[in-house]
C-alpha cells in the first residue's frame, strides 16, 4: 500500500482539527460575554440553600442581581451577618440589614383548644384537606388544619406539628417564606423577632361563632383597640392586628384580651 493513501488523510484531518480549534478560539474570544468576577464571589459568600426565600431561582440568580442589580444583600435572609460583612465589603456597601423576620402560626386551636365538624381520613395534606367540603375538618375554617404542609416545604427543620398545629422554631426559623406560600389557609406570616406581643389567631368570626369552633379565638371584642395608648392595633374583619412599627410592647393589651389570643412573650414561649 502507498504510504501517501493513508499520510495525506491523517494530514487532511490533523488541519481541519487546527483550523477548526482556531476558529473556536477566535470565536470564544469574539463573542465571549463578560462575567464580573465579583458574581462568583457573592455566590461562594452564599449559603447555598437554594430556597428561593429571596424571590430569585437561586443562589447563582441572586448572586448576579446583588452584583449586577444592586439587589439589597439582606434580602437573603438565611445568611449569616459574617457572610453579609464580607459581601457589603467586596461590593463597596453598607450592610445594614433590617430586623429579621420569623414565620408565626396565627393559630392557637390545639386539639385540646378546638372542635372538629368531623373526621377527617384523606390524604394528609393541608391543601387537600383544605379542598374538602367545610374547608378541612376543623370547626373554625380560618385555623391550622395541622396536616404538615407547611412542616414538609421548610428546608430549615424549623417546623413541627405539636398537638394538632404547627409550631415554629424561631432559632432555625430563616423567614424564607416558603410556608407562608403553602398554607392555604394565609395562617402563617412573617413577623419581627423582636416584638414578642402578637396577635395568635386568623378568625374572621365574631363572638358567639367563634366560641362554638375554638376557646381561645379573637372574639372580635375591640378592647386591645381601647386599651392601647400608643394606637399601635388595627382592627379589621374582627380581628386585631398588632403594628409593630407602633408596638411598645407594654403588655397591657395582652392583660386585657379576655381570651388570651394577644400573646406576650412568655405565652409564646409556650405555644
Amino acid at each position: 500500500m502507498d504510504i501517501t493513501s493513508i499520510l495525506y488523510p491523517v494530514i487532511s484531518i490533523g488541519g481541519l482539527g487546527v483550523l477548526f480549534g482556531a476558529g473556536l478560539g477566535y470565536a470564544s474570544k469574539k463573542f465571549a460575554v463578560e462575567v464580573d468576577e465579583r458574581i462568583p464571589q457573592v455566590r461562594d459568600l452564599l449559603p447555598g440553600a437554594n430556597c428561593g426565600g429571596c424571590g430569585y431561582a437561586g443562589c447563582d440568580a441572586f448572586a448576579k442581581a446583588v452584583v449586577e442589580e444592586g439587589v439589597d444583600i439582606c434580602t437573603c435572609s438565611v445568611n449569616s451577618p459574617e457572610a453579609i460583612e464580607k459581601i457589603a465589603a467586596l461590593l463597596g456597601v453598607a450592610a445594614g440589614c433590617s430586623i429579621k423576620k420569623v414565620a408565626q402560626v396565627k393559630c392557637k386551636g390545639t386539639c385540646s383548644n378546638s372542635k372538629n365538624k368531623y373526621e377527617y381520613y384523606g390524604i394528609m395534606d393541608c391543601q387537600d384537606a383544605a379542598a374538602t367540603p367545610g374547608g378541612g375538618a376543623k370547626a373554625c375554617s380560618y385555623g391550622c388544619l395541622g396536616l404538615g404542609t407547611c412542616k414538609k416545604v421548610c428546608m430549615f427543620d424549623a417546623i413541627r406539628i405539636e398537638d394538632g398545629i404547627a409550631v415554629i422554631d424561631e432559632e432555625k426559623c430563616t423567614g424564607c417564606g416558603n410556608c407562608v406560600e403553602a398554607c392555604p389557609k394565609a395562617v402563617i406570616e412573617l413577623v419581627p423577632q423582636i416584638n414578642q406581643v402578637r396577635v395568635v389567631c386568623n378568625s374572621k368570626d365574631k363572638g358567639k361563632d367563634v366560641k362554638e369552633a375554638c376557646s381561645v379565638g379573637c372574639i372580635g371584642c375591640s378592647l386591645c383597640v381601647k386599651t392601647c395608648e400608643y394606637n399601635a392595633i388595627d382592627f379589621k374583619d374582627n380581628l386585631a392586628h398588632i403594628k409593630y412599627d407602633q408596638c411598645t410592647q407594654c403588655m397591657a393589651c395582652v392583660q386585657k384580651c379576655p381570651t388570651k389570643v394577644i400573646a406576650g412573650q412568655l405565652e409564646l414561649a409556650e405555644l
